[in-house]
């Protein structure tokens, strides 16, 4: 009954595996020694300007929100364009379900537009 699912399930464990030894290996191999440099923050090159604790503008995280929207928005194209190509007899229903999802897609986004939410000062 469940014969099916050893593969599955030997390549779960293989998986788990390799990353415990990868992590091993990693820890063991390693050197510890800490210099100044080695525990310094990295920042693109350039010297730390701020503490990281300080307050950052929610306009940050609206761009970021919206980006993670309409990203997983655009994703869902991908199982749809699967399913134009496999159902042939369909297609012209599927092409007008994208035609208005896309619709919907572009009146939020001109609807962020015109909100100001993209605009970075």
């Amino acid at each position: 009954m469940l014969q099916p699912y050893v593969p599955i399930l030997l390549l779960i464990v293989f998986v788990v595996a390799n990353a415990a030894m990868f992590i091993a290996l990693s820890h063991l191999l390693s050197s510890t020694r800490r210099t100044a440099v080695k525990i310094a923050p990295y920042e693109s090159g350039m010297p730390v300007l701020g503490d990281a604790r300080e307050r950052v503008s929610l306009k940050f995280y609206l761009v970021a929100m919206l980006f993670i929207i309409f990203d997983i928005e655009v994703v869902f194209m991908v199982p749809w364009a699967v399913a134009f190509q496999q159902l042939a007899g369909l297609r012209g229903l599927l092409l007008i379900e994208m035609f208005v999802f896309i619709l919907i897609l572009a009146v939020g986004y001109v609807y962020v537009w015109k909100r100001g939410a993209l605009e970075w000062d």
